[in-house]
This record gives structure tokens, C-alpha cells and sequence, in this order.
């Protein structure tokens, strides 16, 4: 597949061919939500705990006397019906992680690809190279190529100007090519990738690699 590559100022300068076993693959809907689902459920800590009525400090005695009163009887101020009681059935620190097999998270992210490229939200730049820092060079340059459209910028390791550039923009996010999850490539409205990155893709997601 030819596919247009843009300048910094969002003009076609040429094209370049498109890995088709990553970028054509066949889009496996159910594929992508499993590997989402595990991402998130991977995020997560699983550190909250609550406390059963046995981990409440409270005095064991009775409230009051067990007959004449006309109410229920009760012996604990640490039962869970009570404010300050503990909690039934309460959460526990647990592992929420789950395995998904390689060539399944291989085949999400050749999916998540040709989803992007499927509905023109790909978007190829010829280079993406800054000596410092700015902020508004880079602001200006996602304006360029996608306007006001929310945007995710795919960087080399080596590119760590362009990413602190990157960082102060609220409608932006960079990530390293190596670490593309079907997540934040699903995230934003658009997806910027250098030819750079793009060699760095074709390395690691080809099938024959």
C-alpha cells in the first residue's frame, strides 16, 4: 500500500510503501478489546483493603443489657451494620494481571495499525528532529498536520527533545515506538509517526521477524 508522507509544514512531499502484514492485516475487533481490557487490568495496583469486624479496635463488651431494652441484641461495636464497624465482604489486596500470549498482543497492535490506517487516522512525517526543547515549534507543528485534533506522537528512543516538547501540550501525548499499546494508539484522534519510527514498526510487528 502507497501511502502519503507529509512535510512539517503538512504538504505531501512523497510516499512510501506500507509494511502490508502490519498495516493490512485483518482488523480483530475482539482481538484489540482483549488486549485493552488487559492493559487496564494490568495498570491496576490492587492495593485497596478494607477491614473485617475481627481487624476493628473496639471494646468487646455489650452495648447494653441483652433483655428489656426492646431493641435487637447486639454484642460487638464492630459489627458491620454499625458506623465505624467493619466491612463485609470488603475488598483485599489482589494481583489483577492477566497473560495474554505474544503473537496474540503482536496480532492487536497489527490490527490497531490498520484500523488507524483504514479510517485516515495515520498520519507519515518525512522527519521530526529538534536540537532543544520547544514547545511551540511543536505546537505549531501539530497544528499544522492535524489542526486542533488531538494527537499521538510516535518517537525513536533517541528523540528525548522532541518528547519534553511534547509534554506540556494538553492535547498531545508522545510514547516510543517500542512500548505502542492498542490503548493509546485508540486514544486520540490522530497518530503522527515519523518514516524513522515507522522502520523501528516494520522491525518488530512483521510477521517474519
Amino acid at each position: 500500500m502507497q501511502f502519503p508522507v507529509m512535510n512539517s509544514a503538512g504538504q505531501e512531499v512523497s510516499q512510501v510503501e506500507l509494511p502490508p502484514d502490519v498495516f493490512e492485516a485483518k482488523i480483530n475487533v475482539g482481538l484489540m478489546h482483549q488486549a485493552f481490557v488487559r492493559q487496564l487490568a494490568n495498570a491496576r495496583q490492587g492495593t485497596h483493603s478494607t477491614r473485617s469486624r475481627g481487624q476493628i479496635r473496639a471494646t468487646g463488651g455489650k452495648w447494653y443489657r441483652q433483655k428489656g431494652t426492646g431493641r435487637a441484641r447486639h454484642g460487638a461495636q464492630s459489627a458491620p451494620i454499625f458506623v465505624g464497624g467493619g466491612l463485609a465482604h470488603g475488598p483485599k489486596p489482589r494481583d489483577y494481571s492477566k497473560k495474554m500470549p505474544r503473537k496474540m498482543r503482536q496480532g492487536a497492535i497489527r490490527s490497531t495499525l490498520s484500523a488507524l490506517v483504514r479510517d485516515g487516522q495515520l498520519v507519515l512525517l518525512d522527519e521530526l528532529a529538534m536540537d532543544a526543547p520547544k514547545t511551540q515549534a511543536m505546537r505549531q507543528l501539530i497544528e499544522s498536520l492535524v489542526g486542533q485534533q488531538s494527537a499521538l506522537i510516535v518517537v525513536t528512543a533517541e528523540q528525548k527533545a522532541v518528547r519534553k516538547s511534547v509534554s506540556n501540550l494538553a492535547n498531545a501525548h508522545s510514547i516510543v515506538v517500542n512500548y505502542l499499546n492498542v490503548r493509546d494508539l485508540l486514544k486520540y484522534d490522530k497518530v503522527i509517526m515519523p518514516l524513522a519510527a515507522l522502520d523501528v514498526i516494520a522491525s518488530l510487528w512483521s510477521k517474519g521477524k
